[in-house]
């Protein structure tokens, strides 16, 4: 699919509120082989998802280390979790570090996630994600890992109010450009 189709398609879906602010561009070196088109989301005429542009207000992780101590990512633990660890330590340690130790898990691997997420949002293509949340419900994209699905399903004019607010939740625990165009969204409510 041509760009220019693929960008109108996904221009229909924008929120109204939105439609305004938000704008999808793509740029494309013609005779730079080796150097593929790079395609970002502005917002207020500003470059909001570009992963290359240091100015971004948008911060990008480097290390796991940065995931797992950054006081804004709220990782929850339930009390299944707890006790699988009681189970696992056979009681050896004392109640009150179950749940600390619990959150440590949980919070390794949710940053080995972040960081996958945010290492195929770096390689991957605009075109072809964009052209998979087309395809793809919008529940489907929201609970993605994909930080481009959840962000084009976050700003879809097909996701009520409702919903939005019922995210509030699980969009803590996500990318914080998931949490930017959340907050975004949000504020048109």
């Amino acid at each position: 699919m041509s760009w220019s189709k693929l960008k109108q398609q996904l221009e229909g879906f924008l929120s109204p509120a939105l439609a305004e602010r938000v704008a999808y561009r793509a740029t494309g070196y013609r005779y730079l082989l080796d150097r593929p088109g790079i395609c970002y989301l502005a917002v207020d005429k500003k470059d909001i998802l570009n992963m290359n542009d240091r100015s971004s207000p948008i911060r990008w992780y480097e290390t796991e280390q940065e995931v797992r101590n950054d006081p804004d990512i709220d990782v929850p633990v339930n009390p299944e979790e707890i006790e699988a660890i009681r189970m696992e330590t056979k009681g050896a340690v004392p109640e009150a570090r179950l749940p600390v130790i619990a959150r440590s898990r949980k919070n390794t691997v949710h940053a080995k996630q972040l960081m996958l997420a945010q290492a195929a949002l770096s390689k991957s293509n605009f075109t072809a994600a964009a052209t998979t949340f087309l395809s793809t419900s919008i529940e489907d994209s929201l609970e993605s890992p994909d930080i481009l699905l959840n962000i084009l399903a976050l700003i879809d004019r097909r996701v009520g109010k409702k919903r939005i607010v019922n995210l509030f939740g699980k969009i803590k625990a996500k990318h914080p450009a998931v949490q930017y165009f959340y907050e975004l969204r949000r504020s048109t409510l």
